[in-house]
Protein backbone atom coordinates (compact mmCIF):
# COMPACT_ATOMS: atom_id res chain seq x y z
CA UNK A 1 0.00 0.00 0.00
CA UNK A 2 1.45 3.43 -0.99
CA UNK A 3 2.40 5.61 1.98
CA UNK A 4 -0.08 8.38 1.22
CA UNK A 5 -2.94 5.90 0.92
CA UNK A 6 -1.85 4.25 4.17
CA UNK A 7 -1.79 7.63 5.94
CA UNK A 8 -5.20 8.57 4.57
CA UNK A 9 -6.89 5.31 5.48
CA UNK A 10 -5.40 5.12 8.98
CA UNK A 11 -4.97 8.79 9.87
CA UNK A 12 -7.06 8.60 13.02
CA UNK A 13 -5.16 5.71 14.59
CA UNK A 14 -1.76 6.98 13.52
CA UNK A 15 -2.54 10.42 14.92
CA UNK A 16 -3.51 8.84 18.24
CA UNK A 17 -0.18 7.03 18.49
CA UNK A 18 1.78 10.14 17.56
CA UNK A 19 -0.18 12.26 20.04
CA UNK A 20 0.47 9.87 22.91
CA UNK A 21 4.21 9.76 22.20
CA UNK A 22 4.32 13.55 21.77
CA UNK A 23 2.67 14.11 25.15
CA UNK A 24 5.16 11.70 26.70
CA UNK A 25 7.70 14.47 26.09
CA UNK A 26 6.86 16.07 29.45
CA UNK A 27 8.45 13.05 31.13
CA UNK A 28 11.43 12.70 28.78
CA UNK A 29 14.99 13.65 29.66
CA UNK A 30 15.26 16.22 26.88
CA UNK A 31 12.36 18.20 28.40
CA UNK A 32 13.13 17.85 32.10
CA UNK A 33 16.79 18.80 31.50
CA UNK A 34 15.65 22.21 30.28
CA UNK A 35 14.85 23.04 33.91
CA UNK A 36 17.97 21.44 35.42
CA UNK A 37 19.66 24.75 36.25
CA UNK A 38 16.58 26.21 37.90
CA UNK A 39 15.88 23.00 39.85
CA UNK A 40 19.45 22.77 41.16
CA UNK A 41 19.43 26.43 42.17
CA UNK A 42 15.99 26.23 43.79
CA UNK A 43 16.82 23.17 45.90
CA UNK A 44 20.53 23.87 46.40
CA UNK A 45 21.64 20.68 44.63
CA UNK A 46 25.06 19.85 43.27
CA UNK A 47 25.40 18.21 39.86
CA UNK A 48 26.01 14.88 41.60
CA UNK A 49 22.96 15.24 43.87
CA UNK A 50 20.69 16.22 40.98
CA UNK A 51 21.99 13.33 38.88
CA UNK A 52 21.41 10.92 41.77
CA UNK A 53 17.84 12.09 42.30
CA UNK A 54 17.12 11.80 38.59
CA UNK A 55 18.65 8.32 38.35
CA UNK A 56 16.72 7.17 41.43
CA UNK A 57 13.36 8.33 40.05
CA UNK A 58 14.10 6.83 36.64
CA UNK A 59 15.22 3.48 38.08
CA UNK A 60 12.10 3.11 40.23
CA UNK A 61 10.02 4.05 37.19
CA UNK A 62 11.65 1.22 35.22
CA UNK A 63 10.84 -1.24 37.99
CA UNK A 64 7.19 -0.16 38.11
CA UNK A 65 6.86 -0.49 34.33
CA UNK A 66 7.39 -4.25 34.58
CA UNK A 67 4.15 -4.56 36.55
CA UNK A 68 2.08 -1.70 35.12
CA UNK A 69 2.63 -2.64 31.47
CA UNK A 70 0.24 -5.58 31.76
CA UNK A 71 -2.61 -3.09 32.16
CA UNK A 72 -2.53 -2.55 28.38
CA UNK A 73 -3.59 -6.18 27.96
CA UNK A 74 -6.72 -5.65 30.05
CA UNK A 75 -8.00 -2.13 29.37
CA UNK A 76 -8.68 0.07 26.39
CA UNK A 77 -5.84 2.28 25.21
CA UNK A 78 -8.00 5.40 25.29
CA UNK A 79 -8.95 4.88 28.94
CA UNK A 80 -5.37 4.11 29.97
CA UNK A 81 -4.09 7.02 27.91
CA UNK A 82 -6.54 9.43 29.52
CA UNK A 83 -5.68 8.16 33.02
CA UNK A 84 -1.95 8.46 32.33
CA UNK A 85 -2.41 12.02 31.07
CA UNK A 86 -4.30 12.99 34.23
CA UNK A 87 -1.50 11.53 36.36
CA UNK A 88 1.15 13.22 34.20
CA UNK A 89 -0.62 16.55 34.67
CA UNK A 90 -0.61 16.00 38.44
CA UNK A 91 3.12 15.25 38.27
CA UNK A 92 3.72 18.48 36.35
CA UNK A 93 1.78 20.38 39.00
CA UNK A 94 3.88 18.66 41.66
CA UNK A 95 7.03 19.99 39.98
CA UNK A 96 5.45 23.43 39.92
CA UNK A 97 4.30 23.50 43.54
CA UNK A 98 6.76 21.33 45.46
CA UNK A 99 9.10 23.12 47.89
CA UNK A 100 10.54 20.10 49.73
CA UNK A 101 13.75 18.53 48.50
CA UNK A 102 12.77 15.12 49.80
CA UNK A 103 9.67 15.11 47.58
CA UNK A 104 11.63 15.94 44.42
CA UNK A 105 12.48 12.27 43.66
CA UNK A 106 8.76 11.46 43.89
CA UNK A 107 7.92 14.15 41.34
CA UNK A 108 10.67 12.92 39.01
CA UNK A 109 9.42 9.35 39.42
CA UNK A 110 5.89 10.39 38.47
CA UNK A 111 7.05 12.35 35.42
CA UNK A 112 9.22 9.51 34.18
CA UNK A 113 6.68 6.75 34.88
CA UNK A 114 3.56 8.37 33.43
CA UNK A 115 5.37 10.33 30.70
CA UNK A 116 8.31 8.43 29.27
CA UNK A 117 7.02 5.07 30.51
CA UNK A 118 3.26 4.62 30.29
CA UNK A 119 2.31 7.05 27.51
CA UNK A 120 5.04 5.69 25.22
CA UNK A 121 4.03 2.11 26.02
CA UNK A 122 0.32 2.72 25.49
CA UNK A 123 0.90 4.41 22.14
CA UNK A 124 3.22 1.72 20.79
CA UNK A 125 1.16 -1.22 22.06
CA UNK A 126 -1.92 0.29 20.41
CA UNK A 127 -0.06 0.54 17.09
CA UNK A 128 1.37 -2.99 17.36
CA UNK A 129 -2.11 -4.44 17.94
CA UNK A 130 -3.91 -2.40 15.33
CA UNK A 131 -1.47 -3.04 12.47
CA UNK A 132 0.05 -6.34 11.33
CA UNK A 133 1.19 -6.16 7.69
CA UNK A 134 2.05 -2.45 8.03
CA UNK A 135 3.23 -2.61 11.65
CA UNK A 136 6.65 -1.15 10.86
CA UNK A 137 5.27 1.93 9.15
CA UNK A 138 2.68 2.46 11.87
CA UNK A 139 5.27 2.31 14.64
CA UNK A 140 7.62 4.66 12.81
CA UNK A 141 4.87 7.24 12.22
CA UNK A 142 3.64 7.03 15.82
CA UNK A 143 7.21 7.48 17.03
CA UNK A 144 7.42 10.80 15.19
CA UNK A 145 5.43 12.33 18.05
CA UNK A 146 8.29 12.21 20.54
CA UNK A 147 10.73 13.31 17.82
CA UNK A 148 8.56 16.36 17.21
CA UNK A 149 8.49 17.02 20.93
CA UNK A 150 12.28 16.82 21.09
CA UNK A 151 12.59 19.24 18.18
CA UNK A 152 10.18 21.96 19.35
CA UNK A 153 9.41 21.79 23.07
CA UNK A 154 12.90 22.58 24.47
CA UNK A 155 13.19 25.57 22.15
CA UNK A 156 9.74 26.87 23.09
CA UNK A 157 10.20 26.42 26.82
CA UNK A 158 13.74 27.82 26.92
CA UNK A 159 12.44 30.93 25.16
CA UNK A 160 9.45 31.09 27.52
CA UNK A 161 11.74 31.02 30.57
CA UNK A 162 12.90 34.49 29.63
CA UNK A 163 9.46 35.89 30.43
CA UNK A 164 7.80 33.35 32.76
CA UNK A 165 8.90 31.67 36.02
CA UNK A 166 9.97 28.07 35.56
CA UNK A 167 7.26 26.81 37.92
CA UNK A 168 4.59 28.49 35.79
CA UNK A 169 5.88 26.60 32.76
CA UNK A 170 5.26 23.32 34.54
CA UNK A 171 1.66 24.40 35.13
CA UNK A 172 1.37 25.12 31.40
CA UNK A 173 2.75 21.64 30.71
CA UNK A 174 0.02 20.17 32.91
CA UNK A 175 -2.62 22.10 30.96
CA UNK A 176 -1.27 20.81 27.65
CA UNK A 177 -1.41 17.23 28.98
CA UNK A 178 -5.01 17.71 30.12
CA UNK A 179 -5.94 19.31 26.80
CA UNK A 180 -4.80 16.13 25.05
CA UNK A 181 -7.32 13.92 26.88
CA UNK A 182 -10.46 14.69 24.82
CA UNK A 183 -8.46 14.35 21.61
CA UNK A 184 -7.08 10.95 22.66
CA UNK A 185 -10.57 9.78 23.63
CA UNK A 186 -11.97 10.86 20.28
CA UNK A 187 -9.15 9.47 18.13
CA UNK A 188 -9.34 6.07 19.84
CA UNK A 189 -13.12 5.94 20.18
CA UNK A 190 -13.36 3.09 17.62
CA UNK A 191 -10.64 0.88 19.10
CA UNK A 192 -11.00 -2.78 20.01
CA UNK A 193 -10.65 -3.93 23.58
CA UNK A 194 -7.76 -6.35 24.14
CA UNK A 195 -10.12 -8.93 25.66
CA UNK A 196 -12.59 -8.94 22.79
CA UNK A 197 -10.28 -8.88 19.78
CA UNK A 198 -11.25 -11.58 17.33
CA UNK A 199 -8.68 -14.33 16.96
CA UNK A 200 -8.23 -13.57 13.28
CA UNK A 201 -7.23 -10.00 14.15
CA UNK A 202 -4.46 -11.14 16.48
CA UNK A 203 -0.87 -11.70 15.44
CA UNK A 204 0.85 -14.80 16.80
CA UNK A 205 4.56 -15.16 17.49
CA UNK A 206 7.02 -18.06 17.43
CA UNK A 207 5.50 -21.50 17.00
CA UNK A 208 2.23 -19.87 15.95
CA UNK A 209 1.16 -18.99 19.49
CA UNK A 210 0.93 -16.13 21.98
CA UNK A 211 3.70 -16.15 24.56
CA UNK A 212 3.31 -15.13 28.17
CA UNK A 213 5.83 -12.92 29.94
CA UNK A 214 7.31 -15.73 32.02
CA UNK A 215 7.89 -17.81 28.89
CA UNK A 216 9.58 -14.89 27.15
CA UNK A 217 11.93 -14.48 30.11
CA UNK A 218 13.03 -18.08 29.67
CA UNK A 219 13.60 -17.79 25.92
CA UNK A 220 17.24 -17.32 24.77
CA UNK A 221 16.22 -14.75 22.14
CA UNK A 222 15.06 -12.36 24.86
CA UNK A 223 18.45 -12.44 26.60
CA UNK A 224 20.26 -12.11 23.28
CA UNK A 225 18.37 -8.85 22.73
CA UNK A 226 18.89 -7.33 26.19
CA UNK A 227 22.28 -5.65 25.42
CA UNK A 228 20.80 -4.21 22.21
CA UNK A 229 17.74 -2.89 24.03
CA UNK A 230 19.89 -1.34 26.77
CA UNK A 231 22.65 0.20 24.68
CA UNK A 232 21.07 3.01 22.61
CA UNK A 233 19.04 4.58 25.44
CA UNK A 234 21.91 4.21 27.91
CA UNK A 235 24.71 5.63 25.80
CA UNK A 236 22.64 7.94 23.61
CA UNK A 237 21.39 9.63 26.77
CA UNK A 238 24.92 9.57 28.23
CA UNK A 239 26.34 11.32 25.16
CA UNK A 240 23.97 14.26 25.45
CA UNK A 241 24.28 14.29 29.24
CA UNK A 242 28.07 14.62 28.92
CA UNK A 243 28.14 16.90 25.87
CA UNK A 244 29.54 19.89 27.78
CA UNK A 245 32.43 17.81 29.15
CA UNK A 246 32.91 16.20 25.73
CA UNK A 247 33.31 19.54 23.95
CA UNK A 248 35.70 20.78 26.64
CA UNK A 249 37.91 17.72 26.12
CA UNK A 250 37.83 18.17 22.35
CA UNK A 251 38.50 21.90 22.59
CA UNK A 252 35.30 22.86 20.76
CA UNK A 253 32.64 25.38 21.66
CA UNK A 254 29.34 23.81 22.74
CA UNK A 255 27.46 25.85 20.15
CA UNK A 256 29.53 24.15 17.43
CA UNK A 257 28.24 20.75 18.53
CA UNK A 258 24.67 21.96 19.07
CA UNK A 259 24.66 23.34 15.53
CA UNK A 260 24.48 19.73 14.27
CA UNK A 261 21.21 19.05 16.12
CA UNK A 262 18.87 19.94 13.23
CA UNK A 263 20.77 17.40 11.13
CA UNK A 264 20.49 14.86 13.95
CA UNK A 265 16.71 15.37 14.10
CA UNK A 266 16.24 15.07 10.33
CA UNK A 267 18.28 11.88 10.12
CA UNK A 268 16.43 10.41 13.11
CA UNK A 269 13.07 11.01 11.42
CA UNK A 270 14.32 9.56 8.13
CA UNK A 271 15.71 6.50 9.93
CA UNK A 272 12.39 5.94 11.70
CA UNK A 273 10.42 5.99 8.46
CA UNK A 274 12.95 3.94 6.50
CA UNK A 275 13.29 1.26 9.18
CA UNK A 276 9.51 0.94 9.41
CA UNK A 277 9.27 0.47 5.66
CA UNK A 278 12.18 -1.99 5.69
CA UNK A 279 10.43 -4.16 8.29
CA UNK A 280 7.27 -4.33 6.20
CA UNK A 281 9.21 -5.11 3.01
CA UNK A 282 12.05 -7.40 4.10
CA UNK A 283 10.90 -8.72 7.47
CA UNK A 284 12.15 -7.90 10.94
CA UNK A 285 14.63 -10.78 11.08
CA UNK A 286 16.60 -9.41 8.11
CA UNK A 287 16.70 -5.83 9.39
CA UNK A 288 17.33 -6.35 13.09
CA UNK A 289 21.03 -7.41 12.93
CA UNK A 290 22.05 -4.15 11.24
CA UNK A 291 20.48 -1.42 13.33
CA UNK A 292 23.29 -1.12 15.90
CA UNK A 293 26.08 -0.92 13.31
CA UNK A 294 25.83 2.89 12.94
CA UNK A 295 26.43 3.25 16.69
CA UNK A 296 29.74 1.42 16.35
CA UNK A 297 30.87 4.03 13.83
CA UNK A 298 29.33 6.84 15.86
CA UNK A 299 31.16 6.23 19.12
CA UNK A 300 34.37 5.31 17.32
CA UNK A 301 34.26 8.77 15.71
CA UNK A 302 33.43 10.44 19.03
CA UNK A 303 36.35 8.70 20.66
CA UNK A 304 39.01 8.97 17.98
CA UNK A 305 38.03 12.04 15.98
CA UNK A 306 39.59 15.44 16.62
CA UNK A 307 38.08 17.52 13.81
CA UNK A 308 34.61 19.00 14.23
CA UNK A 309 33.36 17.13 11.16
CA UNK A 310 33.84 13.87 13.09
CA UNK A 311 31.23 15.05 15.62
CA UNK A 312 28.78 15.79 12.81
CA UNK A 313 29.41 12.41 11.22
CA UNK A 314 29.14 10.72 14.62
CA UNK A 315 25.80 12.39 15.33
CA UNK A 316 24.54 11.34 11.89
CA UNK A 317 25.39 7.70 12.60
CA UNK A 318 23.94 7.95 16.10
CA UNK A 319 20.70 9.32 14.63
CA UNK A 320 20.41 6.30 12.33
CA UNK A 321 20.37 3.94 15.29
CA UNK A 322 18.20 6.23 17.44
CA UNK A 323 15.59 6.39 14.69
CA UNK A 324 15.60 2.62 14.19
CA UNK A 325 15.51 2.10 17.97
CA UNK A 326 12.14 3.84 18.07
CA UNK A 327 10.67 1.21 15.73
CA UNK A 328 12.51 -2.11 15.69
CA UNK A 329 12.28 -3.16 19.38
CA UNK A 330 8.56 -2.37 19.41
CA UNK A 331 8.06 -4.57 16.35
CA UNK A 332 10.30 -7.29 17.86
CA UNK A 333 7.92 -8.14 20.73
CA UNK A 334 4.85 -8.51 18.53
CA UNK A 335 6.71 -10.35 15.73
CA UNK A 336 8.30 -13.03 17.87
CA UNK A 337 5.98 -13.36 20.86
CA UNK A 338 2.49 -12.39 19.63
CA UNK A 339 0.07 -9.63 20.57
CA UNK A 340 -2.31 -11.19 23.11
CA UNK A 341 -0.01 -10.48 26.07
CA UNK A 342 1.93 -7.73 24.34
CA UNK A 343 1.55 -5.13 27.09
CA UNK A 344 3.03 -7.37 29.77
CA UNK A 345 5.86 -8.48 27.46
CA UNK A 346 6.71 -5.07 26.03
CA UNK A 347 6.75 -3.54 29.50
CA UNK A 348 9.93 -5.54 30.15
CA UNK A 349 11.58 -3.97 27.12
CA UNK A 350 10.38 -0.53 28.16
CA UNK A 351 11.76 -1.11 31.66
CA UNK A 352 15.14 -2.10 30.22
CA UNK A 353 15.27 1.02 28.06
CA UNK A 354 14.15 3.33 30.87
CA UNK A 355 16.73 1.71 33.14
CA UNK A 356 19.33 2.37 30.45
CA UNK A 357 18.59 6.09 30.53
CA UNK A 358 19.23 5.96 34.28
CA UNK A 359 22.53 4.09 34.27
CA UNK A 360 24.19 5.62 31.18
CA UNK A 361 24.81 9.12 32.56
CA UNK A 362 25.72 7.77 36.00
CA UNK A 363 28.19 5.23 34.61
CA UNK A 364 30.01 7.69 32.37
CA UNK A 365 30.11 10.29 35.14
CA UNK A 366 31.56 7.81 37.62
CA UNK A 367 34.22 6.75 35.13
CA UNK A 368 35.17 10.38 34.55
CA UNK A 369 35.62 10.78 38.31
CA UNK A 370 37.85 7.68 38.20
CA UNK A 371 40.02 9.42 35.58
CA UNK A 372 38.78 7.31 32.68
CA UNK A 373 38.69 9.81 29.81
CA UNK A 374 35.47 10.34 27.87
CA UNK A 375 37.23 9.53 24.58
CA UNK A 376 38.41 6.18 25.90
CA UNK A 377 34.91 5.52 27.21
CA UNK A 378 33.37 6.17 23.80
CA UNK A 379 35.80 3.76 22.13
CA UNK A 380 34.76 1.18 24.73
CA UNK A 381 31.10 1.89 23.99
CA UNK A 382 31.77 1.23 20.29
CA UNK A 383 33.11 -2.21 21.30
CA UNK A 384 29.97 -2.73 23.42
CA UNK A 385 27.74 -2.13 20.38
CA UNK A 386 29.81 -4.56 18.32
CA UNK A 387 29.31 -7.21 21.00
CA UNK A 388 25.57 -6.43 21.20
CA UNK A 389 25.32 -6.89 17.42
CA UNK A 390 27.02 -10.25 17.82
CA UNK A 391 24.43 -11.16 20.44
CA UNK A 392 21.58 -10.40 18.04
CA UNK A 393 23.19 -12.49 15.29
CA UNK A 394 23.78 -15.39 17.68
CA UNK A 395 20.20 -15.27 18.98
CA UNK A 396 18.65 -15.21 15.52
CA UNK A 397 21.02 -17.91 14.25
CA UNK A 398 20.09 -20.21 17.13
CA UNK A 399 16.41 -19.55 16.49
CA UNK A 400 16.74 -20.47 12.81
CA UNK A 401 18.63 -23.67 13.64
CA UNK A 402 15.88 -24.68 16.06
CA UNK A 403 13.22 -23.94 13.45
CA UNK A 404 15.01 -26.06 10.83
CA UNK A 405 15.44 -28.91 13.31
CA UNK A 406 11.75 -28.75 14.22
CA UNK A 407 10.78 -28.79 10.53
CA UNK A 408 12.76 -32.01 9.95
CA UNK A 409 11.08 -33.85 12.84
Amino acid sequence: MPLLVFLRDNARWLAAGALLTFLSSFGQTFFISVFAGEIRAEYGLSHTAWGGIYSLGTTVSAMLMVFAGALTDRYRSRHLGAAALVCLAIACCAMAGNRATWLLPVAILALRFFGQGMLSLIGMVAMSRRFIAARGRALSIAGLGVTLGQAVLPVIFVAAMAILPWRTLWVLSALVALAGIPLVLWLLSAERTPQSMASEDESTGLDGRHWRRGEVLRHPLFWAMVPALLGPPAFGTAFFFQQVHFTEVKGWDLIELVAFMPLFTLVTVAAMLLSGGAIDRFGLGRVLPFYLLPCIASFALFGAGDALWSAGAGLTFLALTQGAQAVLPNAFWAEYFGTRHLGAIKSMGTAIMVFGTAIGPGLTGALIDLQVGIEAQYLGIAVYFAAATGGILAGLSRLRRNERAAART
